[in-house]
């Protein structure tokens, strides 16, 4: 069974969710600096969400207890908001989501707090060329295996591991579809791409051992080892004449 087509009506309304999405982005990185805490920027996010109309698929998803995941340094993803005050040189990821009439919107960025050291600031280039490199294998004929490659060769470049328990996802009614979409892959596997196919891709790059574990709070996910990560997203559509990327501005 192949990945779902979207119809051009559920299209437009996950379009509208992911420019709820980027706003919150655009908020959360505004508001970003040292002293603020992930709790403040999470009553931020969920400002944009009240303000556009639109609710949270992160806020109660099988208990979670916020708007967006704030994982900082060694904190790969799913990290909770908290009183935790962000520090000069932190890396700083967060992920974070919306719903529009049904149809959902996924994302994520890192970001350095203030200036941050040599490995932090290649981590952020690898994250960021890591999701460019997965997002421009995402066109017809091609497969999910080469968009996990793609993540995979840019991570191996800059001398980093790509992290093998948690991975992207497909995406439409539901925040978390078929196929799963890891950050590593043969080329020409899996599932075929075809124009209409929605996929939100998400490398997590670390500065060392791919193992993980995952925090007593049952949510925050940290290297084993305690090096530093980033994670970036974005919901993004294949179409005949390229990708197109519905969590962006």
């Amino acid at each position: 069974m192949g990945i779902p087509v979207r119809r051009p009506e559920e299209l437009a309304l996950m379009r509208r969710a992911g420019q709820v999405v980027a706003e919150m982005h655009d908020v959360i990185r505004a508001a970003a600096a040292p002293g603020v805490t992930t709790r403040r920027l999470d009553e931020l996010a969920r400002a944009v969400l009240e303000r556009r109309g639109a609710t949270s698929n992160f806020l109660g998803y099988h208990g979670y207890p916020a708007v967006i995941c704030a994982s900082v340094n060694s904190c790969v993803i799913h990290g909770i908001p908290d009183d935790r005050a962000l520090e000069e040189g932190d890396l700083l990821s967060i992920d974070c989501g919306a719903i529009v009439e049904g149809w959902h919107g996924d994302a994520a960025f890192s970001m350095g707090i203030g200036v941050v050291s040599e490995t932090a600031g290649r981590l952020l280039v690898a994250a960021d060329e890591g999701l460019a490199a997965a997002i421009a294998a995402m066109v017809p004929g091609n497969r999910v295996g080469d968009v996990g490659h793609a993540v995979e060769v840019v991570a191996g470049r800059h001398g980093f591991e790509v992290v093998r328990d948690y991975c992207g996802h497909g995406i439409g009614r539901a925040m978390h579809e078929e196929p799963d979409v890891p950050n590593y892959g043969r080329p020409g596997k899996g599932p075929k791409l075809k124009a209409g196919v929605v996929l939100a891709i998400e490398p997590m790059i670390v500065a060392g051992d791919e193992d993980t574990d995952v925090l007593d709070d049952g949510w925050a996910v940290v290297t084993a080892d305690g090096a530093w990560a980033a994670h970036t997203e974005h919901t993004v559509l294949v179409t005949d004449d390229g990708p197109a990327i519905l969590t962006r501005p």
